[in-house]
């Protein structure tokens, strides 16, 4: 199942691109309205796609996708943007942009099950010491509401935020142990960490409100861009079915949508990969309804909720469904959101900060796991390489996203331990 459920992700994710219906990267979803409407080539968009794409993919999907036994996201549907913006709009390239898109989403998830076999064959198997580059990120993630506080509020507030994060973390590592009807019920400290922290940083959002009735920036922008709204509404079959088949993949533990809820999934931590994808989904709100209004693109996952809904639910069936129903849920309540965002500029300015605080947290947590797992592998020689790897990336032209510098220094380290020790040099 999980091999047919990676073709018909990478295929529709593939068509939905080609027909400039939907996008994943959020940089190119402003600029398919320019090859719609004329004033750009297919080879342009192309070569845009893959200028925006490729590295994403190459240094930040698959390294992520290489920690763990789950693929992140992006690794595909970066991948299907490609392709997608590569083939022409005519039926023929309607055609092989769904073949290739299928074929791309079973090579993903067969090449990377062969290249974790290959290195479990190597003289120094670094896959199970790779697994703790995420350790860092359950316990950190907490930490992220605080600091969207601090953001938009103030250090006062974010370190008031921080404070009581901690007091209830520990609260319930104490006492968070409990019988109830003859069974054991144990509260995972750090999903109530987040919880609490959460309520915290949207109590705060909802507390900014505009008094005034007149239409705000975005309701004005649903009125400008009625057209490519309904452009939208026009395609929310295919919309809904992608939305389906991510939710699906999600529930099969094929694919995660971030490294945040890829790690805790790979921990088991369901319930707290939840709150991750929920968080994470907030953060997006914001962003993917304003383009989605502007410029008549929708993003194959929407607004990310359906990466929540694949996780809670068990069932890859009931999953397609609940991520189907969100998808047309989304599309239909666009224009409320826009009211909502204008008249709530709090929630709208607290989801800009979501997306800066999330990437600084990980930023942090990636680079200290890329060196606990490095140092697991060799220890001592694993800081000093991971170290050397970050600070030297940042004198780099083109250097990679400060969180994926950790995993690649990672990977890197055990495929130079590797050589090492052809080389009689490997000694812990």
């Amino acid at each position: 199942m999980n091999y047919i459920v990676a073709v018909l992700l990478g295929s529709l994710a593939a068509l939905l691109a080609n027909r400039g219906v939907a996008v994943f990267n959020d940089g190119l979803r402003p600029i398919v309205p320019e090859f719609l409407e004329g004033r750009m080539d297919r080879k342009s968009l192309a070569a845009t796609s893959f200028a925006l794409s490729f590295g994403l993919v190459v240094g930040f999907g698959i390294p992520f996708s290489l920690t763990t036994h789950i693929i992140l996201i992006h690794s595909i549907l970066l991948g299907t943007d490609i392709i997608g913006s590569s083939f022409s709009s005519d039926k023929k390239g309607m055609v092989l942009s769904t073949v290739a898109g299928g074929f791309y989403g079973l090579l993903i998830t067969l090449g990377l099950k062969v290249v974790v076999d290959i290195f479990a064959k190597l003289p120094v198997n670094f896959l199970p010491s790779l697994g703790k580059v995420g350790s860092p990120i359950i316990v950190a993630f907490a930490a992220f509401p605080a600091l969207v506080v601090a953001y938009q509020y103030g250090f006062k507030k974010g370190a008031t935020t921080f404070g009581l994060t901690i007091i209830v973390r520990q609260v319930i590592q104490k006492y968070g142990t409990f019988m109830f009807d003859g069974s054991k019920i144990v509260l995972n400290p750090d999903g109530m960490a987040l919880l609490i922290a959460m309520v915290i940083m949207i109590t705060f959002a909802m507390r900014e409100k505009v008094a005034t009735d007149a239409p705000g920036s975005n309701t004005m922008l649903l009125n400008i861009f009625a057209a490519r709204v309904e452009r939208i509404k026009k395609n929310i079959l295919g919309l809904a079915l992608m939305g389906g088949i991510i939710s699906a993949a999600i529930s099969l533990h094929l694919v995660a949508g971030d490294p945040i809820s890829l790690n805790l999934l790979a921990d088991g931590k369901t319930s707290e990969a939840g709150l991750a994808a929920l968080a994470r989904a907030i953060g997006f709100v914001p962003l993917v309804a304003t383009t989605a209004i502007a410029t008549g693109v929708y993003a194959p996952a929407g607004m990310t909720f359906v990466f929540a809904v694949g996780i809670f639910s068990r069932n890859p069936l009931i999953a397609f469904v609940g991520g189907a129903a969100t998808i047309c849920i989304e599309i239909y309540a666009l224009g409320a959101i826009a009211k909502f965002l204008d008249k709530f500029p709090g929630v709208k300015g607290c989801g800009d900060q979501i997306r800066t605080a999330m990437s600084k947290v990980l930023e942090v947590a990636l680079i200290v796991g890329g060196m606990i797992a490095a140092d697991a592998m060799a220890s001592g020689l694993g800081y000093l390489f991971v170290a050397g790897v970050y600070l030297l990336n940042k004198t780099a032209k083109k250097p990679l996203v400060d969180m994926a510098v950790g995993p690649v220094a990672a990977i890197l380290f055990g495929i130079l331990l590797n050589i090492f020790s052809i080389l009689g040099l490997y000694g812990v």
